[in-house]
């Protein structure tokens, strides 16, 4: 069960930081700063370089960032799951989902520390930020201080979806999952994120009412935990 809870916050903090990474990239670094070659491919609009530099000009000032979400979880030889919820950040490190229907699950970074709140167990699983994420360059991410050309290996589709969106394909130089975005081409939000571990475990989400800049006050990511939960934290060095 342990094992099972650690792998799915990881994956949480996985998508909160690939988010991170090109929603709230830290201003006038994330994109543009680095002649780091990337991978070339063409995509419809354009170079995979003008897709990126895109999305740099978009988000290079953009501190918070709001949505409604649709997840689905395709996990190796279970049934697909899907649930619905609300997420927002706060830069830097601060993140919170809210999922709702049919499973709720609550999930806070205050950016030290992530929470994970099952109302159904009434448990609290307590783990610190730079503990919950393991993979190369995500947690720098999340953080405001990871680079997506130093970091990942990116590449594009040589022909246009049906959706109209404009993929971009992203996986770590140093492994792990692998990451694929749809973004609307005009605004440059980010509509869709696919996350495969190495397992081919596959963490889907749809985005909706995206607000940028938002203001979102740092309660927003204080957590207490409710009356009578069982916590279980780290332990402590003695």
């Amino acid at each position: 069960m342990a094992r099972t809870h650690n792998i799915r916050l990881q994956v949480r903090v996985a998508i909160a930081a690939v988010i991170a990474a090109v929603l709230l990239p830290l201003a006038g670094r994330a994109l543009a700063e680095t002649s780091v070659a990337v991978t070339h491919a063409k995509s419809a609009d354009g170079s995979l370089d003008a897709t990126l530099d895109a999305l740099q000009h978009h988000y290079e000032t953009t501190r918070s960032f709001s949505a409604k979400f649709t997840e689905q979880i395709a996990a190796v030889g279970a049934p697909v799951r899907s649930r619905q919820g609300t997420v927002s950040f706060l830069r830097p490190g601060r993140m919170r989902w809210n999922f709702e229907s049919p499973n709720k699950e609550l999930l806070v970074s205050n950016g030290h520390t992530v929470f994970s709140y099952d109302p159904g167990l009434n448990q609290v699983v307590e783990t610190p930020l730079k503990d919950a994420l393991r993979a190369p360059g995500a947690t720098e991410f999340l953080l405001g201080a990871g680079n997506i050309r130093k970091d990942f290996i990116a590449s594009a589709p040589k022909s246009p979806l049906a959706d109209g969106l404009t993929y971009v394909t992203l996986r770590p130089r140093q492994g792990g999952n692998t990451i694929e975005l749809g973004m609307e081409p005009k605004s440059g939000d980010i509509r869709r994120l696919k996350i495969v571990d190495q397992l081919g475990n596959v963490t889907s989400l749809d985005f909706s009412d995206i607000r940028d800049n938002v203001e979102i006050t740092d309660s927003e990511f204080d957590f207490t935990p409710p009356a009578g939960a069982d916590i279980v934290a780290p332990a402590q060095p003695r």
